[in-house]
């Protein structure tokens, strides 16, 4: 699967930004999609997931109740709403797929970069 990520850019703090993530391939259903993100100087930590179910996943430490991930299975695409913007949200943001689990994502997109000013 390939994925392409857009919809970074620079937003001040408490303001809202959305990711979209476009995502090629016969076999989408097979995948669950997410974003991880990293700062600079720190490790990429992972943020939300979603199945083709619907079943969401959460990072609360990095999303703090203030994102929301989706997708539109007829668009084969993901999306990630972050509301509430902090300085801290500031990173790469990475979209990602697996078929199994969160801990090793076997493929990944161009990271689209969220600056947030306060």
């Amino acid at each position: 699967v390939q994925l392409q990520a857009s919809g970074g850019g620079l937003a001040q703090a408490g303001g809202s930004l959305r990711l979209s993530c476009a995502a090629s391939g016969r076999t989408f259903n097979s995948y669950a999609l997410g974003w991880f993100r990293q700062a600079p100087g720190k490790e990429r930590e992972f943020v939300a997931g979603i199945r083709w179910s619907g079943t969401t996943t959460y990072n609360p430490r990095s999303e703090k109740g203030r994102f929301t991930i989706s997708r539109d299975n007829a668009k084969n695409t993901v999306y990630l709403q972050m509301n509430n913007l902090e300085p801290e949200d500031t990173a790469v943001y990475y979209c990602a797929a697996t078929t199994t689990n969160w801990a090793s994502p076997g493929y990944w997109g161009q990271g689209t970069l969220v600056t947030v000013s306060s």
